[in-house]
């Protein structure tokens, strides 16, 4: 009869043991790749490669006339009450055109910077002399996942050159596993996919990236499952012992 028990109790143990092993996981972890996930090549990022405006951007839009000379100059107005110098900030709207003033309705998703800024000066120039026209996507942001619960945040690209490594810096660092950064581009359905090694001096080589509006950076949380296993398997064997201590002074 204690042999039956004996190895009943054996079992058990077993079993939990296998139970908790699987359930030990590291739930933390988002963004998951298969093991034989081919990421993009990173080395084909090229310092050509420009940020499109999307849609909800909001859109800066500086006009000028006499080729910019009023981007020097604090008036509005010359003595011919001619415009010098106006800016607007519109909302790129559901079907990626902005309303803008003189001009109407224009398309300007989909297009970098410099298109939409020739674009619009290719416009203006039916109705001002030399026109001039600087663009600026105000709201431009990328989310970053440093690796630790709870550290998640929007980071504003203030700076219209900010690189990875000071993305990484303003939001505190590194807090997972600096060899398993994620970098996540372009459309959503068909993303793609970079992994960055930051653990070396030669990952500066990457850091110096610079980042575009709507980029992903996810670094990936340190896998805790040894020590969520080591405590969940302690917690189980005290209840154990304390189970067995009990049937064992139990009068037979």
């Amino acid at each position: 009869m204690k042999i039956v028990n004996l190895r009943f109790i054996f079992f058990l143990i077993l079993s939990i043991v296998v139970l908790l092993g699987e359930s030990c996981r590291n739930r933390s972890i988002m963004l998951r790749t298969p093991r034989d996930f081919k990421f993009d090549d990173f080395n084909q990022i090229t310092s050509e490669e420009q940020y499109k405006i999307g849609l909800n951007d909001n859109v800066e839009i500086s006009l000028s006339t006499n080729k910019g000379a009023g981007e020097l100059e604090n008036l509005t107005t010359n003595d011919n009450g001619i415009v010098v110098k106006q800016k607007v900030t519109v909302t790129v709207d559901f079907d990626g055109t902005v309303k803008i003033p003189i001009l109407g309705r224009i398309l300007l998703k989909d297009l970098s910077i410099r298109e939409a800024e020739l674009l619009m000066e290719e416009k203006y120039k039916l109705i001002f002399i030399d026109p001039f026209v600087v663009i600026k996507v105000v709201n431009k942001r990328v989310l970053l996942f440093p690796g630790r619960g709870g550290a998640a945040s929007v980071l504003y690209l203030t700076n219209q050159n900010t690189s990875l490594l000071e993305a990484l810096a303003a939001t505190g660092g590194v807090f997972g596993k600096a060899k398993k950064i994620k970098l996540i581009r372009g459309d959503l359905k068909n993303p793609k996919v970079y992994l960055i090694d930051l653990s070396t001096i030669d990952g500066l080589k990457q850091a110096d990236l610079t980042l575009l509006g709507n980029d992903i950076i996810y670094v990936q949380p340190i896998d805790d499952r040894v020590s969520n296993f080591t405590n969940r398997i302690s917690s189980v064997l005290g209840l154990l012992g304390a189970t067995l201590f009990v049937y064992s002074i139990l009068p037979k």
